[in-house]
């Protein structure tokens, strides 16, 4: 339809933001899912507008099984990202894991 507002995009790396935002469709829907009002989700991604949150809500429930299969898919590229950090965690995280454990031997 001309003129049609989109209310999400998919970026250049399969995520899908809403409107113009950097804002991920999966913060909006776990805002909602934790039983946030689209107000409340509103005040906290103030780069949203009301309309904007009202609109990917309600893309989300036009398109069920994109949603479903999108943060499957999220989620898996999450698990694969904490089991990367966990098996070779950052340098600086390292160090950190070290000061803890030389202060809990103080103790």
């Amino acid at each position: 339809m001309a003129g049609e507002q989109s209310y999400v995009r998919t970026d250049n790396h399969g995520v899908i933001r809403v409107g113009t935002t950097q804002i991920s469709l999966d913060s909006v829907v776990a805002a909602w899912d934790q039983g946030h009002s689209p107000e409340s989700i509103r005040s906290q991604y103030p780069a949203l507008s009301l309309l904007q949150v009202y609109g990917a809500l309600t893309w989300c429930l036009e398109h069920p099984d994109e949603v479903e299969a999108y943060l499957k898919r999220q989620g898996e590229v999450w698990s694969h990202s904490r089991a990367k950090v966990d098996g070779d965690p950052p340098p600086v995280l390292k160090r950190l894991h070290e000061m803890r454990a030389v202060n809990t031997k103080g103790e």
